[in-house]
């Protein structure tokens, strides 16, 4: 699939919290990313077609909005 993604309407529809919009906030010190909130983030990409493996990727990436988006990037 190679639909446009947009990562902080993802993150808003996982975590159901306006802070995703805020620019660079920490997704996990914030506490909006959380263990089932990974796996949730996990899984709606490879519905998008894009497979991240969590042992294989930087954990540091996925402290923001645009670290994600790199990681994507990155997969594709």
């Amino acid at each position: 699939m190679n639909k446009k993604i947009d990562i902080t309407k993802l993150l808003y529809e996982i975590c159901e919290d306006d802070q995703v919009f805020e620019e660079g906030i920490d997704l996990i010190e914030s506490g909006l990313l959380d263990s089932y909130a990974f796996i949730e983030l996990f899984s709606k990409l490879e519905d998008y077609g894009i497979i991240l493996y969590p042992t294989r990727i930087d954990r540091n990436k996925l402290r923001t909005v645009k670290g994600i988006e790199e990681l994507i990037a990155d997969a594709k």
